[in-house]
């Protein structure tokens, strides 16, 4: 199923039968604007190769992509201090939840992997290096933007607020790494920047639009400029697979089989790599966190078009 009209109808019907579905996950209650989403949302996109947009369902509703944003903020601090990164952050799944304390403390202050909230505060403390906060999430913003190719998306200040008054797990993790010499700045600094880019809000549409350098081996769009070498968009799409949906990346790969990465605002941007970049929303969570409905969308697409990054194998 690989035709426009193939992949128009497969969006459309999914949609539709996702809001159809009645057990639709919850919605992150501990962060209170999270809490206040409609749970009925869906929205779906598809960027193909050949730029064609697919979109169906809430696909122009913005949402808090929270924990998607490690991503691009991974991708920006790559460029900044490149492998020498990994001096400071793991590459291994985690195992455990994204906000979990237990790891740092045996491995001395050095995150598992930049996905998880600890490793996310690293990545955050590597791009705050030479700015201020304000200007390391400007930054940012700009850098999602200019991969988006869209000037629109923003910051939702009320979500960042809210992240910054209930965020006590993140405040520790910071504490904790800086105890260890892993957060080089105050902690209240980096942890400023973290929450703020958490609260990037963007539509199904934006988000797909923003991965498609993942897609296309590093490049913008093909013959465009290069974000990143070929090799490090395969790095970045291997830590996806393995880390981008904590302690269910294993599940994920198993019945999905295409790097994502999730966030508890319900998105998950997921990559097929020469193939498409695919944006899902819908704000109710599974048991782990993960986007309940997004998921299952994700898992009904990889089985129609055979994008998973295991097909060849089989």
């Amino acid at each position: 199923m690989e035709s426009v009209t193939d992949i128009t109808r497969l969006v459309r019907d999914i949609a539709q039968e996702m809001a159809a579905a009645e057990d639709r996950g919850a919605v992150a209650t501990y962060i209170p604007p999270l809490a206040m989403i409609d749970p009925s949302r869906f929205g779906l996109c598809i960027v193909t190769a050949d730029g064609a947009i697919h979109a169906a369902g809430d696909a122009e509703q913005a949402f808090s992509i929270q924990s998607v944003s490690k991503v691009f903020a991974l991708t920006q601090a790559l460029g900044k201090v490149g492998d020498t990164l990994w001096r400071r952050v793991g590459r291994e799944p985690s195992g455990t939840p994204f906000n979990s304390i237990v790891q740092l403390e045996r491995e001395q202050g050095i995150p598992r992997n930049p996905f998880i909230n600890a490793g996310a505060l690293v990545v955050a403390d590597i791009n705050l290096a030479g700015h201020e906060p304000r200007v390391a999430i400007g930054e940012l913003l700009r850098f999602v933007r200019y991969l988006a190719d869209d000037d629109m998306i923003t910051i939702d200040e009320a979500v960042a607020r809210a992240e910054q008054a209930t965020g006590f797990r993140n405040v520790a993790l910071a504490n904790y790494m800086k105890a260890f010499g892993n957060i080089q700045h105050a902690p209240e600094l980096t942890l400023g920047v973290y929450f703020h880019q958490c609260a990037i809000a963007m539509t199904c549409r934006q988000l797909a639009m923003a991965g498609r350098y993942l897609m296309h081996g590093g490049l913008y769009q093909p013959g465009g400029a290069r974000v990143v070498s070929a090799q490090r968009a395969r790095r970045i799409n291997a830590l996806m697979l393995t880390c981008g949906h904590y302690d269910a990346s294993g599940d994920f790969a198993f019945r999905v089989g295409l790097p994502g990465k999730s966030g508890v605002g319900g998105g998950i941007l997921a990559i097929a790599p020469g193939k498409a970049s695919i944006a899902v929303w819908s704000p109710g969570l599974n048991a782990n966190g993960n986007s309940k409905l997004g998921t299952l969308a994700l898992e009904r697409v990889a089985e129609a078009t055979g994008w998973s990054v295991f097909s060849a194998m089989s």
